[in-house]
């Protein structure tokens, strides 16, 4: 890469000229995409890296420091991250599905339901209601512990305490067969 075009290019960039994108994607485009195929190894998302990381450099132009480092470095450090943020995304997006596919919450079974317990919902509001948010969190809207903590906006420590507790304060009033239950259920 000629430096002359590369200032060229610094140049369109810092003055926001929409020329500075189409001399990016001729110039850099085929290398960028093969720094972020090979981070996320498919082409369609490798893709959509490309797009996200023409639109940061397009936004962070003005950060660009020639002193710091060459054209190409920056772009490849902005195209890499967002390989890698894309990464991690679809990661724990993954994560968060298998811990919904893998829970129990809704596999009571037949064997578990006991008719003097079907009235669970309405004995919750007799225990304090720090307790009961999270009970109802977990058994009634089929949240996981960590769903749990992010929309009550609880550390995960204060959700399976309040489990825990709440659990107990249920099985003081079903006697400890039901809170045994709840909690298999929830942990299997």
């Amino acid at each position: 890469m000629s430096t002359l075009i590369e200032r060229h290019i610094v140049s369109l960039l810092a003055e926001k000229d929409d020329k500075a994108i189409s001399l990016l994607y001729e110039n850099y485009g085929d290398t960028l995409f093969g720094v972020a195929y090979k981070v996320v190894k498919d082409e369609d998302l490798a893709q959509d890296v490309l797009q996200e990381s023409f639109i940061k450099i397009w936004k962070k132009a003005d950060s660009y420091d020639a002193s710091k480092a060459k054209l190409f470095t920056w772009l490849f450090r902005i195209t890499r991250n967002t390989a890698i943020d894309k990464l991690r995304s679809l990661n724990n997006k993954a994560d968060k599905e298998v811990q919904i596919d893998a829970s129990n919450v809704y596999k009571v079974g037949v064997k578990g339901i006991v008719p003097d317990h079907m009235d669970i919902q309405d004995n919750l509001d007799k225990i304090d209601p720090k307790y009961r948010i999270v009970l109802e969190a977990l058994f009634f809207e089929g949240m996981t512990q960590q769903e749990a903590s992010e929309e009550l906006d609880i550390p995960l420590g204060t959700i399976k305490s309040r489990l825990k507790i709440g659990l107990r304060e249920l099985g003081k009033i079903y006697g400890t067969t039901m809170s045994l239950l709840l909690i298999l259920n929830l942990l299997s």
